[in-house]
């Protein structure tokens, strides 16, 4: 967190404006360039690294992850970490699965899975804003409880046998698009809208920018805070659905590392960890990255325990980028 620098002097700029004006200034230009090398370096190495069936799979690929990443920007801007939202999100497409084919309709079937995950966000903001306990321990407990729930409920089996039509959150197509970029572009729009045009936005980069100050102000920290974690365990359950879609079927150890993959697309992005500055155009661009990374290395035939060696440093190296810009900025 920043220090106290953040108070604005009587008739100056606001807490708020000044940690905004903090949170956007070039934050997505590294992830940006990032991704452009990136992609340029797959061009040379494979012939159709450019054609449209693989960059629609790139896309089709990088949509869960992304969808899980936008909540995730919302916690880490404020200084936070979710690590159970991968959990959750098992949790959410098993059970599902399950009262789907049981027999329940799937429209309430797919309500049940967002609540789970709405139900679990909210648990984990009250835990850390009012209980006053620390997000990783809290989330970490939760990603335990979660994963063995979905275990229970499965007896650690796939659930199957889903109407079809559930398909289409994973491989269908409206107007042309395939559903799960269009589910994942009508989520960043919304949550674009959220965190720029909205009183609230402005509180999520205040607080974690200063969360004395942004209390101080008149703003009701902790109930920002449960709203934010909140979020992201809906947004996971909207990644449970695409993924349960896709699988057709209840998985119960998927979303595996997928945690670690969402805070990777967040501080590639631009996102600070320390919180108070970021975007959701730089978790999108940093999920994109991600995305185009994995595919061009499976394509040019890198070895799978190599490829996690090289994730894992071009993660640090973000890292360390984004401190050295919070030191200068």
């Amino acid at each position: 967190m920043s220090s106290s620098k953040t108070v604005a002097a009587p008739g100056g700029p606001s807490p708020f404006t000044l940690s905004l004006r903090r949170a956007t200034r070039f934050t997505a230009f590294y992830p940006l360039v990032g991704l452009i090398v990136v992609s340029i370096v797959m061009v040379f190495a494979s012939n159709s690294f450019l054609s449209y069936s693989n960059i629609s799979n790139i896309l089709r690929q990088v949509s869960i992850n992304a969808l899980i990443a936008v909540g995730m920007t919302y916690v880490i801007l404020t200084g936070g970490i979710d690590l159970s939202v991968g959990a959750v999100m098992a949790l959410a497409g098993t059970l599902a699965a399950g009262l789907m084919a049981g027999g329940m309709n799937g429209v309430l079937a797919l309500i049940v899975c967002l609540l789970v995950g709405l139900a679990f966000g909210l648990a984990n903001g009250a835990f850390v804003a009012f209980a006053g306990m620390p997000p990783i321990i809290v989330t970490l407990a939760t990603m335990g409880i979660a994963r063995g729930l979905g275990l229970i409920y499965t007896g650690g089996y796939p659930i199957s046998g889903l109407p079809q039509w559930i398909n289409w959150f994973g491989e269908g197509r409206f107007l042309g698009i395939d559903a799960p970029i269009v589910i994942m572009i009508v989520v960043y729009v919304l949550g674009w809208v959220l965190l720029e045009r909205t009183p609230f936005g402005r509180y999520v980069y205040a607080i974690g920018g200063n969360e004395t100050a942004t209390r101080l102000s008149g703003v009701r920290v902790a109930r920002s805070k449960l709203i934010i974690y909140a979020l992201s365990g809906f947004t996971a359950a909207i990644a449970a659905v695409v993924l349960t879609g896709r699988l057709m079927s209840g998985q119960p150890n998927s979303g595996q590392g997928f945690e670690l993959d969402a805070i990777a697309a967040v501080v590639l992005g631009g996102t600070s960890i320390a919180g108070g500055r970021g975007s959701l155009i730089g978790t999108l661009l940093g999920a994109l990255l991600l995305g185009v990374l994995n595919n061009g290395l499976n394509m040019v035939g890198v070895n799978p325990y190599v490829q996690t060696v090289v994730k894992g440093a071009i993660i640090l190296l973000a890292i360390y980028i984004g401190r050295e810009r919070r030191k200068t900025g």
